[in-house]
């Protein structure tokens, strides 16, 4: 029982370092005037909009840039997590 509890243990531990490492990370992109950046963590960390891009078209730009950014973020926190070994006890 007490080997299942350092397991569980370490294995928080590892995903915490992940964690942190993931926050150091940062994705951007920008599309017809709207620039997302997002850290690994799924986090947006800066939002601009041009005031020149139309506005009717805005929800749809956004919903789009979002949608990239998050996929480029996955991208980086797959590759993170490789490089660190993966996440033992899940493999």
């Amino acid at each position: 029982m007490f080997n299942k509890l350092k397991q569980f243990k370490d294995l928080r531990n590892q995903a915490k370092t992940l964690q942190n490492a993931l926050a150091q990370e940062s994705v951007e992109y920008e599309k017809n005037g709207v620039k997302i950046i997002m850290n690994g963590n799924m986090e947006i960390t800066k939002l601009a909009i041009n005031t020149d891009a139309q506005k009717d078209k805005l929800e749809n730009i956004l919903t789009e840039t979002v949608n990239e950014t998050i996929k480029r973020a996955q991208k980086v926190m797959a590759k993170k997590v490789q490089e660190m070994g993966g996440l033992q006890g899940f493999n």
